[in-house]
């Protein structure tokens, strides 16, 4: 079996003591293959290292995360991410959207750095990797703008309803489904099966939203495998088979280099 956990932060602080360890980790469980959403420009370096010492299973990233839009540093970060593509290739424009969860006063230069990392990915020819947190009606506003055949990748996280995973899909959007599909008031396990699995795609998000039964506790990539066994009872398929397709539907999104 071969699985892609498709939005990770291994380079984050929570895994310097251990990460060759917890890479070791999931390859033993047939992770082979990690996506790296970016933040901000702090966590550059560190991106850019993982990817060197792990050359054919980190793909990376570039984008400003929503909660990282500050009215006194956003257009500054949006040019290192312009450089950014200037310079280098990427798997995506990601993470990138809006979360009204943390600042609603926001709003307005989120949807501004929302949408104009929309446009750069377009006009390169790349997936989007959206972040979404109280912010669905906004979210949707812009995608509705920018909505073209260019327009195209994956609704990290999704913890929406079922009427909302259908807008998601309008725009060509694929569903990442992570930690929260095996929680017992997470929701979306009670609808799921009602959307296509060729629909979504598998993610951890680690460190955070780990997996019931390590809810609360550092979440990564090993835990994939316990999301992956969730969706096998919720579609009522052999877990080979939740490997196969969910990787295919990664790869009709992300360009990646899985030798």
């Amino acid at each position: 079996m071969h699985f892609i956990d498709t939005h990770t932060h291994l380079y984050k602080e929570e895994f310097d003591q251990d990460r060759d360890a917890v890479i070791k980790r999931a390859n033993d469980l047939g992770i082979l293959n990690f996506v790296l959403p970016a933040i901000d420009s702090t966590h550059t370096p560190e991106m850019d290292r993982l990817k060197s010492e792990y050359p054919k299973q980190m793909h990376l990233m570039t984008g400003l995360h929503p909660t990282q839009v500050k009215e006194d540093t956003y257009k500054s970060e949006l040019k290192h991410v312009a450089d950014r593509l200037g310079e280098k290739s990427f798997t995506a424009v990601g993470e990138i959207g809006i979360d009204l969860y943390w600042d609603k006063s926001t709003l307005n230069i989120q949807k501004e750095a929302f949408k104009t990392q929309i446009q750069w990915a377009k006009k390169n020819k790349l997936p989007i990797v959206i972040h979404c947190r109280d912010a669905f009606e906004e979210t949707f506003e812009v995608l509705e703008s920018e909505h073209d055949d260019d327009l195209y990748g994956a609704f990290h996280c999704f913890t929406g309803t079922l009427e909302q995973a259908k807008k998601a899909l309008s725009f060509n959007l694929k569903l990442g489904i992570g930690g929260v599909a095996t929680f017992k008031n997470g929701k979306i396990d009670q609808f799921l099966k009602e959307i296509p699995i060729q629909e979504i795609i598998l993610e951890t998000d680690a460190p955070y939203l780990a997996p019931a039964p390590y809810r609360g506790k550092r979440n990564e990539s090993a835990y994939l495998l316990k999301i992956a066994q969730k969706i096998a009872h919720i579609y009522n398929i052999p877990l080979e088979e939740v490997a196969k397709i969910t990787s295919a539907n990664t790869l009709q999104i992300f360009d990646l280099n899985t030798d």
